[in-house]
């Protein structure tokens, strides 16, 4: 194991990926400039998007249709599968999300948690992954008009070109793997893009264990994103430090504005933009704040401290959260992007924002999947033999 280890990191493809996690410049946005159809009445279930400042707000709009969300966190599996019976193509009352509210607020992507009460696992918390990600598969072959599925940037820039919203699978929480690296293998095969590796006895508060490391060697090689959003400080900078692929923190905001558990202190905000990864911001009151603007303070703070591109959003829609005033469902984006533009936001580092960092991660994940793959055959560790 240590003999295939030190290869691969010895390996000039791996070493040749750290000037992809840089941030695209703007002229590189080009697959981003194609609209998608946007049909959506002017009024969502947070109130009329419009006010006595109207010029932010259009403006907003138009900026979105070149350069659409990709939402990082959405907590619909869950909430559907408490329902009876809903419509999501006429709109849905009890959920935050809906299709309609999804084109009035300019969302092209989504990615559909599969994250699990607490409580659950062992096998049980693998066969509830499992239902949840069978239950996403059967919302979107119901709606083929709306929606498609996704497991890359391509498919992705396709869907949106398609005027479908792009669905890609996770997180999923680390419970599901049950500790075995065969089973996160046929998650991948299922279309997992993200794992969560907080709530594992092998990424703790003392960082990775000798199997944790593995798991994320074997998530890289599979082009799985490692989720450190809640981790430890030690589990995140030594993911970093042995990620050969750029990780995200779907659910943190700016410790420094306001101290909740899952926000970034500024140092490893910093170590986050070094590495290429990604701090998507959620829109929840909890980690942000109460209004519009306390989320472009977060913003605006994890920008200045880590670089545009390492900044994303995180609905966090239909996770049982309250959220700001004027971001209380899917189709409120607008309102957001309209603050940015207030403050001076460019156009290019909106696009970063909302869609282009997203597209980069992606992008340098699955090269990193070339690379390891002629280097790398799957991992068989277990985690009684490395840390037993």
């Amino acid at each position: 194991m240590a003999d295939l280890q030190d290869d691969l990191h010895a390996t000039p493809e791996a070493g040749e990926l750290d000037d992809l996690r840089a941030a695209p410049e703007a002229d590189e946005l080009d697959d981003l400039s194609v609209p998608i159809p946007v049909d959506a009445p002017e009024q969502g279930a947070g109130g009329p998007l419009s006010g006595p400042d109207d010029a932010p707000l259009e403006q907003a709009r138009a900026v979105l249709a070149s350069h659409p969300v990709a939402d990082g966190y959405s907590g619909l599996a869950w909430a559907l599968k408490r329902l009876p019976w809903y419509d999501l193509d006429l709109g849905e009352s009890a959920v935050d999300t809906d299709v309609p509210r999804l084109r009035e607020g300019r969302v092209a992507a989504l990615f559909w948690s599969l994250h699990l009460p607490d409580g659950l696992d062992g096998d049980r918390a693998v066969g509830a992954t499992l239902d949840q990600l069978d239950l996403v598969r059967t919302v979107v072959r119901a709606h083929p008009e709306y929606l498609r599925l996704a497991e890359d940037a391509g498919q992705a820039v396709d869907a949106r070109n398609c005027g479908r919203v792009a669905v890609l699978l996770g997180p999923a929480g680390a419970a599901a793997l049950g500790d075995s690296l065969g089973t996160l293998r046929c998650l991948r095969a299922l279309g997992l893009r993200v794992l969560t590796l907080t709530g594992a006895t092998w990424a703790g508060e003392e960082g990775l264990t000798r199997f944790g490391e593995e798991v994320v060697r074997e998530m890289n090689r599979l082009g799985v994103l490692a989720d450190l959003s809640g981790a430890s400080p030690r589990t995140v900078r030594r993911v970093l430090a042995i990620s050969r692929t750029p990780v995200l923190c779907t659910r943190s905001a700016a410790h420094a504005l306001r101290p909740h558990p899952a926000n970034l202190p500024d140092d490893l905000l910093a170590e986050l933009g070094a590495a290429g990864g990604l701090c998507m911001v959620p829109l929840t009151a909890e980690q942000t704040g109460p209004a519009v603007r306390d989320v472009a303070d977060h913003l605006d703070h994890v920008r200045a401290v880590a670089g545009p591109g390492c900044v994303a959003l995180s609905g966090a829609y239909d996770t049982g959260t309250a959220h700001p005033m004027e971001l209380d469902d899917a189709s409120c984006y607008p309102r957001l992007i309209a603050e940015l533009l207030r403050r001076g936001w460019e156009e290019s580092d909106v696009a970063l924002l909302t869609w282009g960092n997203v597209q980069r991660v992606l992008r340098v994940a699955d090269f990193t999947v070339r690379a390891f793959q002629r280097r790398r055959e799957p991992s068989t560790a277990t985690i009684a033999e490395l840390d037993g």
